[in-house]
């Protein structure tokens, strides 16, 4: 079970994510807090796929685009690696079992509210817990360490296979400058037939590791005026001309009081 917070104010929010209890967490925001913490890869699927040929399609997709992409690569040896090869293909927008996160709750914060139009979430999962204590269902062996995709063979044991109930927090050796720019980190789950909270909720620990914070739409104008302050945007999050663009969109917001016609 996920611990289940609810605010209604920016002030709320930020006293819960300064508060102890989640320091060091993880933290994904989702424009809709209807929905589920689950990959592009299992909506994707789940559309269009039979369950059962889930794994085959999978490693199809990383065989293609390892084959094709380095038409568009200065350097390839991101496709020499397969979990950086993922987190490449995140990056360009591919379906795949990776699901973003950021160790800013600031940073989910504005990709929670970005966009919404009614309640949005921000999703927070205890990483130092998942690092050091927390392990999966009767398999104390299968710790972080153990089940690191950047090391050996693991990436297709333990996740490619989509047989294990493990998740694995972090990011590859080498992070492009998204990931840089947005404190980012990946969860990788070992089964995309299941959502990353029950994947959690059967790990051995004595406390929930999943905590969901509902966002009462009315904070949303308070919310984005304090992160643009704090110089969280589009333009900075992702740092090249495609965020420059998209941060844009909330620049139609924007309205300094006393700003000249011809002023910023």
């Amino acid at each position: 079970m996920s611990r289940i917070h609810y605010v209604n104010t920016w002030q709320e929010f930020l006293d819960l994510v300064e508060a102890s209890d989640l320091r060091g967490w993880a933290f994904r925001g989702q424009k809709d807090a209807a929905w589920r913490l689950e990959s592009s890869l299992t909506r994707y699927l789940g559309k269009y796929v039979p369950d059962g040929r889930w794994a085959q399609q999978e490693d199809r997709a990383i065989r293609v685009f390892k084959r094709k992409a380095h038409y568009f690569l200065n350097d390839t040896s991101a496709l020499e690696d397969d979990f950086r090869c993922l987190a490449l293909m995140q990056h360009h927008g591919a379906p795949t079992r990776l699901l973003d996160f950021t160790k800013s709750p600031y940073v989910a914060a504005f990709f929670a509210l970005e966009s919404a139009t009614k309640e949005a979430a921000v999703f927070a999962v205890n990483t130092p817990a998942l690092w050091h204590k927390a392990t999966p269902p009767g398999a104390p062996e299968l710790n972080r360490e153990a089940i690191d995709p950047r090391q050996g063979n693991n990436l297709k044991k333990f996740y490619l296979s989509n047989r294990y109930p493990v998740v694995w927090p972090g990011e590859p050796w080498s992070m492009d400058r998204r990931i840089v720019a947005q404190s980012g980190t990946f969860m990788l789950p070992g089964k995309i037939t299941e959502t990353l909270e029950d994947l959690l909720a059967t790990y051995e620990y004595n406390e929930p590791l999943v905590a969901k914070i509902v966002l009462n739409p009315a904070i949303r104008a308070d919310a984005m005026e304090a992160l643009y302050r704090m110089n969280i945007t589009s333009a900075t999050l992702f740092p090249d001309l495609d965020g420059l663009a998209r941060s844009i969109g909330y620049e139609l917001e924007v309205r300094w009081v006393g700003a000249s016609i011809n002023g910023g």
